[in-house]
């Protein structure tokens, strides 16, 4: 089957005038033939011409705004509907309904994910965790690797896709419980547009974004996306957000068979983070709980800067049909920076004391993918063949902040003087909150230069045995080079340096018993490098350098992960609507542990001791149901545990940040031409603090998980209306109920990150 892109164009002039030549044909033949009218009745069938902006997503079903009918990543060549693997899609209609616009906030309302927290570049929360398994450096942008721990937007983003399961062959190293690849807005050719989306909103929401596409000739075509957006975090003033965003497309048609991409995104997010709340130890009488009405602790001088700025090519060449040549280059460079406050509480759970988290990074880096894709026939078998290579060469700095506080301590901490803003009845004893620390805050050194240069090569084939089967293969070989300087605590200066390969493959049947639904079996393998997160220097804790004493990382096996997957999906309503069910079982081996007691930050004991599984259901829904209602409902029941551990403690318990059950229904009904109404729900169960990728921490005295992160509801609601043809307008309301809920918990649960409170935006949209 061939791909296509699925690009609606308008009838040009010149297909005009042919299709009026052959009417007024028709016509004048009339008189012709009219004596035989009689004899035979000649039917013409209904000539239909529609008109579709090319501003829309390509990718998705057309009539269907939530169903995407194939992938933005050119190696996946099957529809989505017979890709023998879960991928949940997120079309830019959903997005933009659901009234969120951070790549996090999108990402971590679905099922089978959760997100994390960390320290040193990444403390945030800009990491996600798939399926159970670490995934903040699987993040991709047109099929190409994006790393950084930066903030992302969406604005210029036409479908959001999440690969759930070991990515490897595609991906490369790491993907070990899937990956997340945005597809963004190109150039095209077709016409001249323009789209304003103009939003205001309560707590100060301003959001501006402007998508103008230029087709400079037939065969020349720029597109610019650019944005501005501003608001405060509902209830936790003096916490706000700030983007500023451009993303520049151009797209040429060298000639019939080769087409060229080039494109440039700039994003800067300046923010004055809230790190929300903390939740209390558990005890033997029950789990601590959150503190709901805790006030903001934000201080004046907190910020977390993001800076992206990445550069990519595309050729795409065809020089005849069913042969292609794909080529990526990109490069980048990011930085992210941040002073935040984070909430301790006392032994009585009740006297709160304010924290520091600090750290920055700057990320250099190149790639190039080079893909040959043939479809052709050896006999009676169909072939769908990719064989590609890819270089990459990515360049890490981490450093830190030095900071003086000059507020007056008022408390005893953990460390000496402490920062109290509640005494330990709760009340408040500090009159200016967000000016009580009053740091002077200077960027220090760097402490860890990590650096991999990775040369890849893959080859996958997707085999029709028979118009009902098919099977599919693949296998993935990474090797690299890698070094990593890092400077001790002491001053001490240690050069790591190593190389090894990742060999990775894939395999799977699918079985069509009917013409429209598709059952499949896979299997699949990932690994990930020992220090495969760039962020930790030489300490696991959080996915950097695991060593031995000795530093023999000969002894530092690479994480693996294995995958097996059975699974349905069913195409309805003239391919309108897609029903999905998957089984799958995920075991993580070699597994990074510091066996170092409580602290977790000395290289001591063992390393990739550890092993675990994850084992689930996940059933989705995505499409329209009727001509009026649409939508995309999906739940994850899932069940982790840990196999294997240097502390037998750790042996049965569930990882850490992981819920077992999820659920996301977002629905839109059409109720005439120009109302349109809907909304979203989602359910998370709880959740437990600890270590990525290993055991929630666990209270052996109060036999119990030591914090627990409660499970939550909220729900969303749009409501939009199509003013005129160039003209509409939609209302959103997000935690419609101003639900207290949270998304993750620092592993020693010394904060606890907040959702946002209850928020409602108006925008107005024009084209024109």
């Amino acid at each position: 089957m061939r791909r296509t892109t699925n690009i609606r164009r308008p009838v040009s002039l010149r297909q005009r005038a042919t299709l009026a030549a052959g009417v007024s044909a028709v016509l004048l033949a009339q008189p012709a033939f009219a004596q035989d009218a009689e004899e035979e009745e000649v039917q013409l069938d209904t000539l239909e011409i529609k008109d579709h902006t090319a501003d829309s997503n390509p990718y998705t079903v057309e009539g269907a705004p939530y169903k995407a009918r194939i992938s933005g990543d050119v190696r996946r060549t099957k529809p989505l509907a017979e890709t023998p693997a879960t991928i949940t899609v997120l079309t830019e209609t959903q997005i933009e309904e659901a009234g969120t616009t951070d790549l996090k906030n999108i990402v971590a309302m679905q099922p089978g994910v959760t997100i994390g927290t960390g320290e040193n570049g990444n403390a945030f929360g800009d990491r996600y965790i798939i399926r159970g398994e670490e995934a903040r450096s699987d993040v991709f942008v047109d099929g190409l690797r994006d790393p950084g721990m930066t903030t992302r937007e969406s604005f210029a983003v036409d479908q959001i896709e999440i690969t759930k399961g070991p990515s490897a062959t595609f991906a490369g190293r790491g993907a070990t419980g899937g990956a997340v690849n945005s597809i963004t807005k190109q150039a095209s050719t077709d016409y001249n547009f323009n789209r304003v989306d103009l939003g205001i909103g309560t707590d100060d929401y301003y959001r501006a974004t402007l998508d103008s596409n230029w087709r400079l000739s037939d065969a020349v075509a720029v597109r610019a996306n650019l944005l501005y957006a501003q608001q405060d975090i509902p209830g936790r003033d003096p916490a706000d957000r700030e983007r500023w965003g451009a993303a520049i497309s151009g797209t040429a048609h060298i000639s019939d068979s080769v087409r060229v991409l080039l494109d440039y995104y700039h994003l800067t997010a300046n923010d004055k983070p809230d790190l929300g709340s903390y939740v209390t130890p558990s005890t033997a009488d029950g789990y601590g709980q959150p503190l709901d009405d805790i006030p903001s602790f934000t201080q004046n001088e907190d910020f977390l800067d993001s800076d992206v700025d990445t550069f990519t090519g595309r050729i795409f060449i065809e020089p005849f049909e069913g042969f292609r040549i794909v080529n990526l280059t990109r490069y980048g460079e990011t930085s992210n920076g941040y002073v935040t406050t984070g909430a301790r509480g006392g032994e009585d759970g009740v006297e709160i004391g304010l924290s520091t988290h600090q750290g920055w990074q700057e990320v250099e880096y190149f790639a190039n993918q080079f893909n040959v894709m043939g479809e052709f026939a050896t006999g009676s078998l169909r072939h769908n063949v990719i064989v590609g290579s890819e270089y990459s060469d990515q360049k890490v700095v981490n450093g830190t902040y030095g900071y003086t506080i000059n507020g007056e301590s008022n408390c005893e901490g953990r460390r000496g003087p402490g920062y109290c803003i509640t005494d330990d009845s709760g009340a408040i004893i500090v009159d200016d909150i967000s000016g009580f620390l009053d740091r002077d805050i200077v960027r220090g050194d760097a402490d860890s230069r990590w650096h991999v240069e990775t040369l890849s090569f893959y080859a996958m084939d997707t085999i029709d045995l028979a118009p009902w089967l098919s099977v599919n293969g693949g296998v993935r070989l990474d090797a690299f080079d890698y070094s990593n300087i890092v400077t001790g605590r002491d001053a001490s200066v240690t050069n790591y340096t190593y190389s090894d390969e990742l060999w990775n493959g894939h395999a799977g049947v699918s079985v069509k018993p009917l013409e429209n639904l598709m059952l499949y079996a896979n299997w699949g393998t990932a690994k990930n490098i020992n220090g495969g997160e760039s962020d930790l220097g030489a300490n696991c804790g959080y996915g950097g350098l695991c060593i031995t004493d000795d530093t023999d990382l000969n002894s530092g096996r690479p994480e693996s992960t294995t995958s097996y997957e059975i699974g349905a999906k069913w195409d309805l309503f003239d391919s309108r609507l897609l029903l999905t069910a998957a089984a799958f079982h995920v075991t993580k081996d070699d597994v990074y542990e510091i066996a170092s007691g409580s602290s977790g930050y000395d290289q001591e004991g063992n390393i990739n001791t550890g092993k675990h599984r994850v084992r689930g259901i996940e059933l989705g829904l995505v499409g329209n149901v009727t001509d009026r209602l649409s939508g995309q409902i999906a739940l994850t029941v899932m069940d982790a545990e840990v196999l294997e551990s240097y502390d037998p403690a750790n042996v049965g318990l569930t990882l850490a940040n992981f819920a077992d059950t999820q659920a996301t229904g977002q629905i839109r009904y059409q109720a005439t031409e120009a109302l349109a109404f809907g909304g979203t729900v989602t359910y998370k169960s709880e959740m437990f603090a600890g270590q990525p990728d290993t055991a929630a921490s666990f209270n052996t005295e109060a036999g119990r998980y030591s914090y627990r992160v409660p499970s939550y509801v909220t729900g969303d609601v749009f409501v939009s209306y199509k003013i005129s043809p160039n003209y509409s307008a939609r209302i959103n309301v997000t935690n419609v109920t101003d639900e207290d809920y949270y998304t993750a918990a620092y592993r020693s649960g010394a904060f606890l990150y907040k959702g946002d409170e209850r928020r409602a935006t108006l925008t107005l949209t024009g084209k024109f």
